[in-house]
């Protein structure tokens, strides 16, 4: 199984959103966006405002209510969207969460390029946001 197979085994089943559905679906009280993205894309194209911002090698920790390592928005029942560059990775983070019980995990087709390309809301903050740690137990 090559990688565009297992990337379609991650979509299978997942109702992926567009930039526009996933900036109506945060309205929701239970909807959070999770930026994935590396410190050098949010610089170098900027920012969603109020997503939080947990690199992918440290998602699944974050994210996973039943983690001693887990941020405090990491609740049952939260829907979270994952976001990344142009939605490759973020499908296959989303798929992830799945796996962890966070059922309605999914991302948005085309990632932050798609999301800017729509004129949806972006931020250039001076310095980009920190990841998201959990707190100290």
């Amino acid at each position: 199984m090559g990688v565009d197979d297992l990337l379609n085994r991650a979509r299978e089943g997942m109702r992926r959103l567009s930039p526009l559905e996933a900036f109506e679906a945060c309205r929701a009280r239970d909807t959070l966006i999770v930026d994935t993205r590396p410190e050098f894309q949010r610089r170098r194209d900027g920012e969603v405002p109020g997503t939080i911002v947990v690199e992918r090698n440290h998602l699944e920790w974050r994210l996973d209510p039943r983690s001693s390592a887990r941020i405090p928005e990491a609740l049952p029942g939260v829907q979270w969207i994952v976001l990344c560059d142009e939605g490759y990775s973020s499908s296959l983070a989303a798929w992830s969460l799945r796996q962890l019980g966070l059922t309605r995990a999914t991302d948005v087709i085309g990632g932050f390029q798609s999301w800017r390309a729509a004129g949806l809301p972006v931020e250039r903050p001076a310095w980009p946001t920190s990841p998201r740690l959990a707190p100290c137990s």
